[in-house]
């Protein structure tokens, strides 16, 4: 149940709101499937080449023709295709070559022309009509995102999101636009007062987009946020294509997501009087809205993950496609529970699926800049369905609570995550819903340097560790991660050749940790190499340590093959097992 089924991401209602256009992923295929909003059978309209789907709650994959008549989408083989609909052969829109790729297609208002990022670093425009292509940012941006077009009767122009290094979009970012009138092309950019992202315009012209200003992802209208509180509105911008927040077709309405310390809720605002409505309760993302609907994606830690329609005149929802496997819907799944700890006066937050067990897995969420939702997470659900209270730390650098609980992990990643870990789980420790003698601590990328940093800096708290493609080499992570994150540890811990690159390092102390350790990686991992693992694991067993290694062949960030999934969770309790005993 846990490896079988499919993804599904990046639903779009069609412009006349009849059809939901979504991206679907099973194994190593993807297609573009059409759902008929009033029922009727699924339809897949995309065999050769595939789309390249975003990840999560991302997108950046597909944009519908304004009168409905196909879709373009980018494809994995780094092209824009436009297809067709109900069906037919694709046609190819751009020519970039194979070492290029085209993302986050965007169509104007008047079905002419076509935007993308490339590489996402050059915002492109492509004619429809005759195939002829132009640039059109001034290439002052080291990152350029989500291209949308520019409304209006007197000009014709596009927007988009940019930033440059060392800082991440999260941490400043700015809105890049160009519009063209009464023939005159004339650049310009806005820059806020934090990060902004999801730029587009509301009916009347106004800017609609997310922003933190005020210190929260809030959604904003014109020049003040329509909802200012302190709740998130949206995520961090690792891909493209996020879309945590719908304008009705009127103007009148607008629907947002808000993040409740990790649980998921959909509302809608009304745009004059600023009244908020609670429509319901979940993680929900992708929304889009036509006519009298709104389609979402949709999860919960007893929900598998799903597209939804909502009639947006009663709020009644209706499922029109399940990812997962069936049978989950049978399953007694637990909602979590929030936890805050004080800690040296600042309040540190987790969520903790329990069981009423005495065993527990700690487990940190990657990123560093990211969070763990309380979403459809089949991994957590597994080891809790076997008796493991799973502790979901948020530690500072974490989203979903605010800009400076976020920004605080700035030159201090590897440290201060680390030791906000340890408090909240001697928080749970000490609250007896657990010991660290039946403890295991988790965690995958970034989370696994903080699991790692934890068994060297606080031997007492755990009886070993699970990391799967940990950073285990800040200096080398720096050297050798994909482009998006090669200047990430620059602000997270210091400039090339910083001392803190060295001590942080787990290479650097893995004869340190004395508790039995389980490390798998990938031999194709991008982001985070595999050199570096290798490196760590030989030091730590020339110094005696109890270590594992497993190399998945093919796999990246991330293990995808059912063959590696499943070995993965073999490998995994047979170690739970023997580190912190059976039930």
């Amino acid at each position: 149940m846990c490896v079988g089924g499919r993804d599904l991401t990046e639903p779009r209602i069609s412009p006349d709101g009849s059809v939901v256009a979504v991206v679907v992923r099973w194994g190593s295929e993807c297609a573009i499937v059409l759902l008929p909003v009033d029922g009727g059978p699924e339809r897949i309209v995309t065999s050769r080449p595939q789309p390249a789907p975003g990840r999560g709650l991302g997108g950046g994959c597909l944009a519908w023709m304004p009168d409905g008549s196909g879709v373009v989408y980018a494809a994995r083989d780094g092209d824009l295709w436009l297809q067709p609909l109900p069906g037919g052969p694709p046609r190819r829109v751009s020519d970039v070559g194979a070492d290029h790729r085209c993302e986050g297609p965007a169509v104007s208002a008047d079905g002419r022309e076509v935007a993308a990022v490339i590489d996402q670093a050059e915002v492109w425009v492509w004619h429809l009509d005759d195939g002829a292509a132009r640039r059109i940012d001034r290439g002052t941006a080291d990152f350029v995102f989500d291209p949308s077009p520019v409304p209006g009767d007197h000009e014709r122009g596009w927007i988009w999101q940019a930033w440059n290094v060392p800082d991440m979009p999260w941490d400043a970012s700015r809105a890049e636009y160009v519009v063209d009138r009464d023939g005159a092309r004339q650049h310009g950019e806005f820059i806020p007062g934090g990060a902004v992202q999801q730029l587009r315009h509301h009916p009347d012209g106004r800017g609609l987009c997310v922003r933190d200003d005020t210190g929260w992802l809030n959604v904003w209208l014109g020049d003040e946020p329509l909802v200012d509180e302190s709740h998130e509105h949206a995520g961090p911008t690792w891909g493209m294509g996020q879309r945590s927040f719908a304008c009705a077709p009127a103007g009148d309405r607008v629907a947002f997501t808000r993040n409740e310390q990790g649980f998921g809720r959909l509302c809608v605002v009304d745009t004059h009087s600023g009244r908020v409505t609670d429509v319901g309760r979940g993680v929900h993302g992708q929304l889009s809205w036509a006519g009298e609907r709104l389609v979402a994606l949709r999860g919960g830690a007893r929900t598998p993950t799903q597209v939804v329609c909502y009639d947006t005149t009663t709020w009644q929802r209706r499922v029109l496609a399940v990812g997962p496997i069936a049978g989950w819907e049978a399953a007694d799944l637990p909602e979590p529970e929030a936890v805050e700890v004080d800690h040296d006066g600042v309040v540190l937050h987790a969520r903790r699926y329990g069981t009423r067990g005495a065993r527990t897995i700690c487990w940190v969420h990657g990123g560093p800049t990211d969070q763990w939702q309380v979403d459809f997470r089949p991994r957590i659900a597994y080891w809790w369905s076997r008796g493991w209270d799973v502790l979901v730390p948020d530690p500072r650098g974490s989203t979903g609570h605010g800009r400076e609980y976020q920004q605080a992990l700035r030159g201090r990643w590897g440290r201060l995550d680390v030791d906000d870990t340890a408090a909240i789980l001697r928080a749970h420790h000490a609250a007896g819903a657990g010991t660290p003698e039946r403890t295991v601590l988790m965690g995958s990328s970034s989370g696994g340097l903080t699991v790692l940093g934890l068994m060297a800096r606080h031997t007492d708290l755990a009886a070993g560790g699970v990391v799967m493609y940990p950073v285990a080499d800040l200096a080398a992570l720096a050297d050798a991660s994909h482009r998006f994150e090669a200047h990430y540890t620059t602000s997270l811990v210091g400039p090339p050749g910083h001392e803190a690159l060295r001590s942080r390092s787990p290479v650097g102390f893995a004869g340190e940790i004395d508790v039995p350790l389980l490390v798998m990686h990938g031999d194709s991992d991008p982001v985070v190499p595999l050199s570096s693992t290798v490196e760590f694991v030989d030091v730590a067993r020339a110094a005696g340590g109890d270590v594992e290694l497993v190399v998945y062949p093919g796999e990246g960030h991330g293990f995808r093959d059912p063959v590696h999934r499943h070995d993965e969770y073999r490998r995994t309790a047979d170690f739970l097992s023997r580190v912190a005993g059976r039930r």
